[in-house]
């Protein structure tokens, strides 16, 4: 049995979209990030930097934090989208999106909603840089369902960040071929639903990732 622990953000959301596609038993266990549950010793006790998600695999009482090692320990572990055929190619993806993709998301996310101060400069430079990775993918995305060949842990650690683009509003009308990825995936039923995992998000949230409202 997997447990998870998270809450509802993108970095949440890589894994219990991952959970539900591998379509195995695993339990959720909520962390409350506004009542800083991820800093009490017990969970620092998990996650020394205090950050969800963070999963303990009861058949071996593993404990894996930081998204990026967990999608690769569940691929590795249950053997699906991570061939070892591609997976470097799978690999170079999955980076781009926690050093570029997540990191630049998130800077924008918070200048452009929750930063008290409205610092332009600011903003624009978070915002250009999340327009030049989401450049890349639509480029990489000419000719391609997929960021490496075949749906991977890539995709999902994209598209959980990519797909509320809305966030640091940033169009992905801009981004044909980014936009019908986004959409491609967000009608997957294990993506519909993982992102309303520990809780649901909003209909507009759903209506934004392209997909059918979840009622």
């Amino acid at each position: 049995m997997i447990e998870l622990y998270t809450a509802a953000t993108p970095n949440g959301w890589k894994i219990s979209i991952m959970l539900e596609e591998l379509g195995i038993d695993y339990k959720v266990m909520p962390v409350n990030l506004t009542k800083d549950e991820q800093k009490a010793p017990a969970f620092l006790a998990m996650n020394p930097n205090g950050k969800i998600p963070v999963i303990r695999d009861t058949s071996n009482n593993k404990v894996i934090f930081e998204s990026g090692a967990i999608l690769i320990y569940l691929a590795e572990k249950y053997q699906n989208f991570y061939p070892s055929d591609n997976k470097y190619e799978i690999l170079q993806w999955l980076m781009f999106q926690v050093g570029g993709v997540g990191p630049m998301m998130g800077q924008a996310n918070v200048f452009v909603r929750y930063f008290p101060e409205k610092i332009q400069v600011v903003i624009d430079r978070y915002q250009n840089e999340v327009k030049r990775l989401f450049a890349v993918m639509d480029k990489h995305l000419e000719k391609r369902d997929y960021l490496a060949g075949e749906y991977s842990i890539a995709d999902i650690a994209n598209w959980s960040w990519v797909h509320i683009a809305y966030w640091p509003k940033v169009e992905l009308t801009d981004f044909p071929n980014l936009k019908a990825w986004v959409e491609r995936i967000a009608q997957r039923p294990a993506v519909i639903k993982g992102i309303t995992i520990p809780n649901k998000i909003d209909a507009d949230a759903i209506k934004k990732a392209g997909q059918k409202l979840i009622k």
